[in-house]
């Protein structure tokens, strides 16, 4: 080789070795440096909310996101909407199950002694029974036996960051933060769901600041450890949406055999005496009184024509705004009436077949195609879809059982 050559080479391989130990930023760095300085941009908004430069330096020093949440918009990658919850994916058989129910409703029945004086504040209180937010606590957190396995304050940076709702999350964040900085609850303790509610009744940092009642009187609110002050919490946000002392959950039916089960949506509401009069029977031969009779109601069919049937109350709904699932609301509901009566439902839940979501989006598509569904396309066979089901299912000749089947989803498919 000659001198050249030679000099050439050795350019070469120390131009090759600056390549190779140049700094490249990967996308993942350089995503999580910008996460960085949009966490630190929060700071004023911190700051606003009450919240101390120590603790929002301390607790955001080294935060990163979890890009593995679900519900998330990443560049590059699909978007992920949230995991199929097991209210809006399994049938009411399944999710619920009465051995879960008889388990949950002993355990309840010890609760309710065990907490009696606490409890007994809250019904005075608020009006809401004891058994019902006994029902919450359970079906949350299993009466705080289920661990939440993630960090709340990684959950909503992330979700504020990445989010598809970044405007609410951005708030959680700081008010999370703000739950840190009031020294109520340690980083450690304040686990979550992936979707940030923490707590034995599971509440959005938002919820806990809106609705948190200090009821063992030890001048904070918590929810995490106290059980009187997450029951009592429970209690008023069902009272802050509305929740009528005195008035039952729902009352179950049994319907006439020509039901029309597309009355089955909230805005048909009668009073229950109306219902009774065009042939629903209370189950059990329960005697309703004229207060009861004269109280609006909605007709709920979770299965349409199959399995039990409900006259649903104001009340039914304030607890589905806890948790927007009419099976929640149910577990909730039933839960609470075993604690004091170990009567399961008086119809039993049919052996009904679930479609994947994806199946009940393409019903969505076609009902929404039609005119008679308006409502969003999320795969879930909640009332608006079987109502609009029951719909087609009239235009179609098809037999009106308003429920998603693999027989009406073949219709759909021809038609087109």
């Amino acid at each position: 080789m000659n001198r050249f050559l030679a000099l050439a080479f050795l350019r070469a391989l120390a131009f090759g070795f600056l390549l190779l130990s140049w700094p490249i930023a990967s996308p993942v760095r350089a995503a999580d440096a910008a996460f960085t300085q949009f966490i630190a941009s929060l700071w004023p908004e911190a700051q606003a909310a009450g919240v101390s430069r120590e603790t929002f330096d301390r607790e955001t020093r080294g935060l990163e996101p979890d890009y593995k949440l679900p519900d998330l918009i990443l560049p590059g990658r699909p978007k992920t909407g949230a995991p199929a919850q097991a209210e809006f994916v399994q049938v009411p058989a399944d999710y619920i199950k009465d051995a879960s129910i008889a388990r949950l409703a002993a355990e309840g029945q010890r609760l309710l002694q065990k907490y009696r004086a606490a409890l007994d504040e809250i019904e005075k209180r608020f009006g809401v029974p004891a058994t019902v937010v006994l029902a919450i606590w359970g079906r949350e957190t299993d009466y705080g036996r289920y661990a939440l396995p993630y960090d709340t304050l990684r959950v909503v940076a992330t979700q504020a960051y990445v989010g598809r709702r970044k405007d609410q999350y951005r708030t959680e964040f700081i008010l999370a933060l703000k739950i840190l900085s009031d020294g109520v609850v340690t980083r450690k303790a304040m686990t979550s769901s992936w979707a940030g509610a923490t707590g034995y009744t599971q509440f959005l940092p938002s919820e806990y600041y809106k609705h948190g009642v200090d009821l063992d009187g030890d001048g904070r609110v918590d929810i995490w450890h106290s059980v009187p002050d997450a029951l009592a919490s429970a209690a008023q946000q069902l009272v802050n949406k509305g929740w009528q002392p005195g008035l039952r959950w729902a009352y179950e039916v049994r319907a006439p055999g020509n039901v029309d089960c597309t009355l089955g949506v909230p805005e048909v509401t009668k009073p229950i005496g109306e219902w009774l009069r065009g042939g629903f029977v209370p189950v059990r031969g329960q005697k309703l009184s004229a207060s009861e009779q004269a109280q609006p109601a909605s007709l709920l069919q979770p299965e349409g024509v199959y399995g039990p049937a409900f006259l649903t109350t104001k009340n039914y709904f304030v607890i589905k705004e806890y948790n927007f699932s009419d099976l929640y609301v149910l577990f909730v509901g039933h839960l609470s009436d075993r604690m004091t009566s170990p009567l399961p439902f008086a119809t039993p839940w049919s052996a009904s077949k679930q479609l994947r979501s994806a199946d009940v989006e393409a019903m969505q598509r076609h009902l929404t195609r039609i005119g008679v569904y308006k409502d969003k396309l999320d795969g879930k066979a909640g009332m608006l879809t079987r109502a609009a089901l029951g719909a087609y299912q009239k235009s179609a000749g098809l037999k009106v059982d308003c429920w998603p089947s693999d027989a009406v989803l073949r219709a759909m498919s021809a038609a087109r």
